[in-house]
């Protein structure tokens, strides 16, 4: 791969602006919500800028517009029924970039259209847990760089996220975490903070440590019941027996969490048949746990494959964990699926 350091920095600079954004519109909820009538509003809002700031940080960094595969499109802005959504999002890209337009919003957005076939192409959640965003919780700003299938640079950050295991996960932290993932060079945690007042000093390489013996398996999954099988979790964690304990929370963020040792898996069953997790759910994510150590697999063993497009078209579920735990939990999902 091409200038991977230089890639990787401007990755960091972009996801970080995006990250100062969406923590301003976080602070606004309610503020955003009585101006435009919606409660959902500011998720949304907070998910265009973050598209458009990431996309024109690439580009301004890179020297060229990035083949980029993001969530979100302009369609929704472009509609004049949505003219307040417009402004409302121009004024939190403003807060970063203090000279956009219109126009320059709405490009930048759909620079994010990319197309999945080239060899090399970052993909983007603007914003992970959208739900955790607008319960103040836990939300993640995930960028990953794919290179013939497989994501080679991660970049995520999880503004709410203490680097404080003892900090309750589902209170906002003022600080964050960020983290910075290169294969087969590890992963840096470090403080989520603005461009400039973060030193390097602050980056500490992550280093997962060693479960005890006989300390309770805690399992990382969704809060929302939709995106994991709550009674498929609960059989396969009986069949692995011993104490487990649950831990839920929004987005991402559960990567990091096993990556650091907070927690000791990440299971994502399929609520129903067929269902196709999105590239940009997983990518940055799942580097940033897979050079800690853990083994992300989907729940038949298989290693994620981001070469089918826009969706892991060859995997079922999600599987996050360091060897031992995997390799007990992939027992367990195999005993307890249902038998044809």
């Amino acid at each position: 791969m091409h200038d991977e350091p230089r890639m990787a920095e401007a990755a960091l600079a972009a996801v970080t602006l995006a990250a100062t954004v969406c923590r301003q519109v976080q602070r606004n909820l309610d503020d955003v919500r009585r101006i435009l009538k919606d409660d959902k509003s500011p998720v949304t809002i907070a998910d265009y800028a973050s598209q458009a700031i990431v996309a024109r940080e690439l580009t301004r960094l890179l020297g060229e517009e990035p083949v980029l595969v993001a969530e979100e499109t302009s369609t929704f802005l472009r509609d004049d029924d949505h003219a307040a959504h417009l402004d409302a999002t121009l004024a939190a890209t403003r807060e970063v970039w203090e000279d956009c337009d219109a126009d320059s919003l709405l490009r930048m957005i759909d620079v994010g259209c990319g197309d999945t076939h080239h060899h090399g192409f970052w993909t983007l959640d603007p914003i992970d847990g959208t739900k955790g965003f607008l319960r103040n919780q836990q939300y993640a700003i995930a960028l990953a760089y794919i290179q013939r299938g497989e994501p080679v640079i991660g970049v995520m950050a999880c503004p709410n996220l203490s680097r404080d295991f003892n900090a309750p996960l589902d209170e906002p932290d003022p600080v964050g975490s960020l983290y910075l993932a290169i294969r087969g060079q590890g992963v840096e945690e470090f403080p989520c903070l603005p461009p400039g007042e973060a030193s390097r000093t602050d980056r500490a390489r992550l280093s997962r440590p060693m479960r005890g013996e006989h300390a309770p398996l805690r399992v990382c999954g969704s809060v929302e019941s939709a995106h994991s099988s709550d009674e498929g979790t609960e059989a396969v964690l009986a069949a692995v027996g011993g104490g487990n304990e649950r831990v839920r929370l929004d987005s991402q963020a559960k990567y990091a969490v096993v990556a650091r040792g907070q927690a000791d898996a990440y299971m994502r069953l399929p609520t129903r048949k067929g269902y196709v997790e999105r590239i940009w759910d997983h990518a940055a994510g799942a580097l940033v746990a897979s050079e800690a150590g853990c083994f992300v697999t989907d729940i038949h063993g298989r290693a994620l494959d981001f070469s089918k497009g826009r969706g892991l078209e060859a995997n079922t579920g999600i599987l996050c964990a360091p060897a031992a735990a995997h390799g007990a939990l992939l027992g367990a999902i195999e005993a307890t699926r249902p038998k044809a």
